[in-house]
């Protein structure tokens, strides 16, 4: 069986993310790409949740253009990280192993600290 790996970014593949990260997951062909929230939040709510996930913050031009501004119409990775927690939380599932491949230091921190609060607050529920 084939594992179910869902990559966020709005631009890059995972191949690319390979190249600056040395992650070696990102060279087998088992991921699905979604490039927004509204396809991250569809794909976990039709399939499931999968093994892994690796999260851009970054999701839309705005983003790149003012990386600080508090104002976004575009939902980031972190929007996706939040909406991932509620739904586990919601219907008490297990965090999926997660990584962030995000060239965004800051945002990559605030997903990686959302996460791993989960994580480390509930174990296993």
């Amino acid at each position: 069986m084939t594992k179910r790996l869902l990559f966020l970014d709005d631009i890059r593949y995972p191949i690319e993310a390979y190249h600056y990260t040395k992650q070696d997951m990102f060279l087998t062909k088992d991921w699905h790409i979604v490039r927004n929230y509204e396809q991250f939040v569809n794909r976990i709510l039709e399939k499931g949740l999968p093994e892994m996930i690796s999260f851009d913050h970054d999701l839309a031009d705005e983003h790149y253009l003012e990386p600080n501004s508090k104002e976004f119409v575009e939902k980031t990775g972190y929007d996706c990280a939040k909406w991932l927690v509620e739904y586990c939380m919601d219907n008490y599932l297990d965090l999926p192993k997660f990584y962030c491949h995000s060239m965004n230091p800051v945002g990559k921190e605030n997903i990686e600290s959302l996460l791993n609060n989960l994580k480390n607050y509930n174990g296993d529920f």
